[in-house]
């Protein structure tokens, strides 16, 4: 029995993902830190197929010491996919943004990607048909006013997965890493970010069950990044946008 694995999988892309992965009949290991909401996604999840197995793993990942003993957690379930969904975001100016969110941030859109990322390629490179895939943002690829700390962070996961990419590529590895890069979509995530109990949404944003359905369209495909245009709005498929030597 194969699992996906989803963090950050209480609320927006990825409790949408989750329900996506159920209608592909994919087993789920969700994790977040709200147990109620992850209860209410096991239910949703059993309602589209009542045969699935749905393991709940309530932790921050935020918390270093919790991302290893979350992964170690792992080791009696065969994986096969691994979407790294946990992150938020912050807007503020470097000079007035607060440090303790910031550390924060890091901790789970830098370090906890990165770790769970190189575990799960030790453990799994040679297994066939495995993916992993990251969730970075258009902010990955551009710096808007008064989020750098933020899109720097997300720089960071677009260059790191489409790092690994390649160099899965260059090694013959039968994994592939690909990354997700949605723009603004009605989640929690500008509520959080910006530190209010609503976000009025205004414009045209994708919604989470839309950017999950663009994630499963990234998966079924052999390119490695996914990504909204700034000017179209529209999603887009695409081969490594950076560089490689």
């Amino acid at each position: 029995m194969k699992y996906t694995v989803i963090t950050g999988a209480s609320s927006g892309i990825g409790y949408e993902t989750a329900l996506a992965f159920a209608k592909e009949g994919k087993n789920l290991i969700i994790t977040a830190r709200r147990q109620a909401e992850l209860e209410k996604l096991k239910k949703e999840v059993q309602e589209i197929d009542s045969t699935l197995d749905v393991v709940i793993n309530v932790t921050d990942l935020s918390i270093l010491e919790n991302v290893y003993s979350f992964y170690e957690s792992l080791k009696d379930y065969e994986l096969e996919t691994f979407v790294n969904n946990a992150g938020f975001g912050n807007f503020d100016p470097v000079g007035s943004q607060r440090l303790e969110k910031i550390e924060k941030l890091l901790q789970l859109n830098v370090e906890a990607l990165t770790i769970l990322s190189s575990l799960f390629v030790r453990d799994y490179a040679e297994k066939e048909g495995t993916q992993i895939i990251n969730i970075s943002s258009v902010g990955g690829y551009t710096i808007f006013p008064d989020a750098v700390t933020y899109c720097s962070s997300k720089y960071y996961v677009s260059a790191f997965t489409e790092g690994l990419s390649q160099e899965l590529k260059t090694l013959n590895a039968k994994m592939q890493a690909k990354v997700l890069a949605p723009a603004s979509t009605q989640t929690e995530f500008s509520k959080r970010a910006r530190e209010v109990n609503e976000y009025v949404y205004k414009g045209d944003f994708h919604t989470a069950k839309e950017m999950a359905s663009f994630l499963l369209e990234l998966y079924h495909s052999d390119k490695t990044v996914g990504i909204v245009d700034l000017s179209s709005y529209e999603f887009e498929l695409r081969d490594p946008i950076f560089n490689h030597l």
